[in-house]
């Protein structure tokens, strides 16, 4: 009866020479609207096999969205960056551009191009960051006065920023670059701690928040659960702070560290992974650990401050901070940071400069 009307899909089979059962064949013909003699086939069986099929095919589909959600989650915390990378990637294209056809900015108004560049000592580097600062109205002088800060992520260094003329253009440039992505992180922290906050609220939690707590454990280096102490270490550093360190540490972002390995605030390794330093003693066999962006550079940063015993009183004075309702400040929380270099106290009086004079807004 299959080949009467001529079915493709029987015709297919028996060119591939492969053995259909009787009920097979019938549900075919019945798929394709032929009726058949009532005697001829069993529907119990043929609505069997057709509940079979659906099933096997309900399954297929659920397999492939539960991959393509747990996909998608998996990649969130990168789709921001990448995109934030795109668009600088593409306006400093755009900035490049205007170099080649003679666009030079209005201070630079020597005879010819390579004058230009000689004279002022920038690259195209550093030329299409001030650029870039620039026509998107990034201003320390509005930010102090409460504007908000631009989200501009650098993954890189100027290479040629310490070639700036200007020892406050450069430090200025320097601080647009890094508070961005200093605040950046803080707002990640500030989110995880109202998430834990939140999760502690409750009488009973779901298995994905009991997944995220133990994973806010590990990050933050505390066994056995200890809830008092996560709340402690999760918390975040003053940008103040933060952007006086890594001022110090990477000589206002010119340091070897900080251009060939985004090392802003000279953390050491016993790694693979670093830099060797040129000054260092016989007795020292540490390296300065490389990042792939200044992102990573930043994190690693918070994490130390967050995890290391060093800097236990540092977190417990931000603590006490925090359980009076008081602003978690740089000028309150600078001195208990004597133990991140070995000058100590020194270390301290260095810092403090630096956050006063350029940082104190922030």
């Amino acid at each position: 009866m299959s080949k009467l009307y001529k079915i493709d899909e029987v015709k297919n089979y028996i060119r591939s020479k492969k053995n259909l059962t009787v009920s097979q064949i019938e549900l075919i013909l019945l798929k394709n609207k032929i009726r058949l003699p009532e005697q001829s086939y069993n529907k119990k069986r043929i609505a069997e096999i057709k509940f079979k099929e659906q099933v096997i095919t309900n399954i297929v589909l659920t397999a492939c969205l539960l991959v393509f959600v747990i996909s998608l989650i998996s990649i969130r915390p990168y789709i921001k960056t990448v995109t934030n990378e795109m668009k600088f990637t593409y306006v400093a294209k755009e900035y490049k551009s205007n170099f080649k056809s003679n666009k030079f900015p209005k201070d630079l108004n020597t005879q010819d191009d390579n004058k230009k560049l000689e004279n002022h000592a920038v690259s195209l580097d550093t030329q299409i960051t001030l650029n870039l600062f620039e026509n998107l109205k990034y201003d320390l002088k509005k930010i102090r006065q409460g504007q908000p800060v631009k989200p501009i992520y650098l993954s890189q260094l100027p290479k040629d920023l310490d070639r700036l003329k200007n020892t406050k253009k450069k430090k200025d440039t320097f601080i647009k670059i890094v508070m961005p992505l200093i605040l950046d992180e803080n707002n990640k922290i500030l989110e995880n701690r109202r998430k834990l906050f939140k999760i502690l609220g409750k009488s009973t939690n779901s298995m994905g928040e009991k997944r995220w707590l133990k994973k806010r454990f590990k990050e933050y280096g505390i066994k056995k659960g200890d809830i008092t102490e996560l709340k402690v270490r999760m918390d975040i550093i003053p940008a103040s702070i933060a952007i006086a360190q890594a001022a110090i540490e990477s000589g206002w972002g010119t340091s070897r560290f900080a251009l060939e390995g985004n090392a802003m605030f000279g953390q050491w390794t016993w790694s693979k992974n670093g830099i060797e330093p040129t000054d260092k003693s016989k007795n020292q066999n540490h390296k300065i650990l490389k990042f792939s962006m200044l992102r990573s550079s930043v994190k690693a940063y918070k994490n130390n401050l967050n995890t290391h015993n060093g800097y236990k009183e540092f977190r417990e004075k931000r603590a006490e901070l925090r359980k009076n309702n008081k602003k978690i400040s740089g000028l309150k929380l600078v001195s208990y940071l004597y133990n991140y270099a070995a000058t100590g106290k020194e270390y301290i009086k260095i810092l403090k400069g630096h956050r006063s004079k350029w940082t104190y807004r922030f």
